[in-house]
């Protein structure tokens, strides 16, 4: 059943990107297919999480029992990142270091613009679903043509 396989490509790519192509090569779907529907998963968690932020910052303080911390490594990395590149540098980054939800959160918290959050978090996810996509469906054949010394194989 195809509708199977996009939606578990979908769904692995909400909770991370990289899951997406993997999933896609699991159930046998072409690298284009995998690409887009690991592209619309991703989107679709940047979309309901954008929309929801703030509703869920207000559940997390509502049930947090401590004062979050507010110098961690964790936050002094954001912070450095924000000052750094903004916008761009925290979707850049989502892919590859956070997830589609952990890169979001992080762009409501500095109260980005909807707007912004959808156009540069739709641009890195078609450049890095490309990326990760071919790399995942090519580089397991490029391996295979080369030797134990690094030499190709005809």
């Amino acid at each position: 059943m195809e509708i199977a396989k996009y939606l578990s490509v979908l769904v692995a790519s909400m909770l991370k990107f990289v899951g997406g192509p993997v999933t896609g090569v699991a159930v046998g779907l072409t690298w284009p297919e995998t690409w887009l529907f690991t592209v619309v998963g991703m989107m679709a968690s940047v979309v309901l999480v954008t929309y929801a932020g703030t509703a869920l910052q207000l559940l997390m303080a509502r049930f947090r029992r401590s004062a979050p911390k507010r110098f961690s490594s964790r936050t002094r990395l954001a912070v450095k990142v924000w000052k750094r590149a903004g916008m761009m540098g925290i979707a850049f980054l989502t892919p590859l270091l956070l997830t589609p939800i952990g890169g979001t959160i992080l762009a409501v918290s500095f109260k980005v613009s909807r707007s912004l959050i959808f156009s540069y978090m739709l641009i890195s996810a078609l450049f890095w679903g490309i990326v990760f996509t071919l790399a995942i469906y090519e580089l397991p054949e490029l391996f295979s043509r080369f030797g134990g010394n690094g030499v190709l194989r005809k």
